[in-house]
């Protein structure tokens, strides 16, 4: 029996299956993701999606869907599953699903009839292509395969819709054809593992919906494009390979193909390989470039998210190539003492004060799991100009004040993670001195005059030593509200935002922390009781005015509430990684018990991995993306402190 399984009682369940999906991606930066049932449901799934850097940089969905129709005495029976305008599903190909299973790739068995037939889909590590293995397990007379590609050719951002300029022309390749809808795309290859009788009758379906879109308020109605259809018969027992993707490929390697990628896979046969293996898709390289993809199917590379992702993404399975792969990327983009936040190409924007912090508490993981010595060496000019240029003043208002805090921000931007826009203005404006910045700014300053002393840079450790001596003392008095005993979020001169949020748990798990433990067991205190849940720490309190249960309606409505009390899991890794610094051994059962409590969504949302958020109310409903990458990441670091302080690791994190 497989892990992540589900049976044809909730498949047909459309309630049910359509709110499950699937995402699978590749080194390459291509994926695919759709529901379980195969009816996509936004406008970001598809078969094929992939990278056009020589567009527009972003992602484009080639292949939407791939219909499949069986062929008996003349009887035929689609398996797909569409929804079109007015709600009408057709065809209803889901009621011939009788089981899915994910382990060791997803794997969809359809019976109708006396046939009997699965359905197996992987990417190809390196490039851009998908295989799918269709096997006829049964069957009670002669039985044929029509296979019928939808294409797309837009940006997953965008829909398509019918037009005259699309390219009907096909060339032929080995078992297949390839085909490019419009001119600066590559050419589609789609090829078969046996020859087919293909039949050109280009074409153009209408309105297909999607119910995901529609819900988050935008454009929701697409038109695609079909070149044809393909027809091959079938032997019980046979099996037949298709290959989409921008290489022509042998299809004599088709079977070969397929098991070396299934050999290669991470099975998700449980809890922590399921995790194990969502992390791998974040990880992508294009040529030089190596880049942490933050979260399917939307994200791209965010560099706070890839600073925050990259410990558990790879040092925890001891991956220090990949590592500072990723590093040298984000690097090679900085802007002064910025790295590049939200948007690509030239619509990256650089107003994240605390990306550039977080890549020292980055490194500092790599400085332990891999004992290299020579950190400041290599990244210590680009750690004296972040520090330097934020002391000595930077964009967005950056400077250091006379009693060592960072200040940070100017009306209409938002610098910190918390960075949602709404007509304008931020949703949770925090321009002054914000927690979790002045931790890590602090955090920042100690580590990089660790790394300076034990190479004898003594110039800068003198800069910097009466600096980080100051600041405890100004962090305590600027943000420690004593009759309350926990911090403030943010200060601004004389305003101090009290409201309980999750910044200051921060303070509590930092290598480098300005807490007595006194106040980090307030702070601790104070979020489990009115931030923590199941699904990790909400964003603000429930008892303030400004709480927004649930991350629900179109894009406005889910901005107000995507930092006002929506829930990150990520959060739950510096909660737990202060909870064990305070409590080490008697604090293990109960971080291992908010550590399995994850286990439950494993079948949710996006199946095998963690979703962006979750409701800030119970159920906790999951939203956002369904999988993010420091979701992944920090539940990943989580079981590995939970081993260390069991005593099954030996690296230690310095205090």
């Amino acid at each position: 029996m497989s892990y992540i399984e589900f049976d044809k009682s909730q498949l047909v369940n459309l309630e049910y299956s359509l709110a499950r999906e699937l995402i699978r991606s590749n080194r390459a930066g291509s994926y695919s993701s759709t529901t379980i049932i195969g009816c996509n449901t936004r406008k970001y799934h598809g078969l094929l999606i992939t990278p056009q850097p020589q567009l527009d940089g972003g992602m484009h969905v080639l292949l939407s869907n791939l219909d499949e129709t069986v062929i008996q005495q003349n009887s035929e029976f689609n398996l797909a599953i569409h929804r079109y305008k007015g709600g009408i599903y057709n065809p209803k190909g889901h009621k011939y699903v009788t089981d899915f299973k994910s382990d060791p790739i997803p794997t969809i068995t359809y019976r109708l009839g006396g046939v009997i037939l699965t359905k197996e889909l992987l990417f190809v590590s390196n490039s851009d292509q998908i295989i799918i293995k269709y096997t006829l397990v049964d069957a009670n007379s002669p039985t044929r395969l029509r296979f019928r590609p939808f294409l797309a050719f837009r940006n997953i951002h965008s829909l398509s819709k019918a037009n005259n300029d699309a390219e009907r022309r096909y060339e032929p390749v080995a078992n297949g054809i390839k085909i490019r809808m419009y001119p600066g795309y590559p050419m589609l290859n789609l090829q078969f593992s046996q020859e087919p009788e293909y039949v050109h009758v280009p074409d153009w379906y209408y309105n297909f919906t999607y119910t995901r879109e529609r819900a988050r308020g935008y454009d929701y109605v697409e038109d695609l494009f079909t070149p044809g259809y393909f027809e091959i018969p079938v032997s019980v027992g046979e099996s037949i390979y298709f290959i989409a993707g921008l290489e022509t490929e042998n299809p004599a390697s088709f079977s070969r193909m397929f098991g070396n990628e299934t050999r290669r896979r991470t099975p998700r046969d449980s809890f922590d390989h399921c995790l194990e293996n969502a992390a791998q898709q974040f990880v992508i390289s294009r040529g030089k470039r190596v880049e942490i993809i933050a979260g399917f199917p939307w994200f791209g590379r965010v560099a706070r998210d890839s600073f925050i992702s990259l410990p558990g993404l790879t040092l925890l399975k001891g991956d220090f190539k990949t590592f500072k792969a990723v590093l040298d990327t984000l690097i090679s983009e900085m802007k002064g003492p910025l790295f590049p936040n939200a948007g690509i190409g030239q619509q990256v924007e650089y107003n994240a004060v605390d990306s550039s912090l977080w890549l020292f508490w980055s490194l500092q993981q790599y400085s332990v799991f891999s004992g290299d010595i020579h950190i400041w060496k290599q990244y210590g000019p680009v750690l004296r100009l972040i520090l330097n240029s934020f002391r000595q003043g930077a964009s967005f208002n950056i400077h250091m004040l006379e009693n060592g805090l960072l200040y940070a921000g100017v009306p209409g931007t938002s610098v910190t993670w918390m960075d949602a826009i709404v007509d304008g203005k931020p949703v949770t404006p925090r321009i002054g001195l914000a927690v979790e910045v002045n931790a890590l700014w602090y955090n920042a300053i100690r580590f990089a005059i660790e790394l300076a002393a034990k190479t004898g840079d003594e110039e800068f450790v003198n800069n910097w030593k009466d600096i980080a001596d100051q600041i405890p003392a100004a962090f305590i008095e600027t943000f420690w509200i004593q009759e309350k005993n926990y911090l403030a979020d943010y200060v601004n001169g004389d305003f101090r935002d009290k409201s309980v949020r999750p910044n200051q748990v921060f303070a509590t798990s930092l290598p480098f922390s300005p807490l007595s433990e006194d106040q980090c067991k307030g702070v601790l205190d104070r979020v489990q009781s009115e931030l923590l849940t199941p699904r990790g720490l909400r964003t603000l309190a429930p008892k303030n005015p400004l709480y927004k249960p649930e991350y629900t309606g179109n894009q406005t409505e889910r901005d107000l509430a995507y930092h006002q009390g929506s829930v990150f899991p990520w959060l739950i890794g510096h909660f737990a990684e202060g909870y064990l610094n305070l409590y080490e051994q008697s604090g293990v059962a109960f971080v291992e018990k908010i550590y399995k409590r994850f286990e439950e969504v494993m079948p949710e949302h996006g199946i095998g991995t963690i979703s962006e958020l979750y409701d800030g109310d119970p159920p906790h409903k999951p939203s956002g993306a369904i999988s993010q990458a420091w979701s992944v990441a920090e539940l990943l670091r989580v079981g590995y402190l939970l081993d260390k302080a069991k005593g099954k690791k030996s690296n230690t994190i310095k205090k």
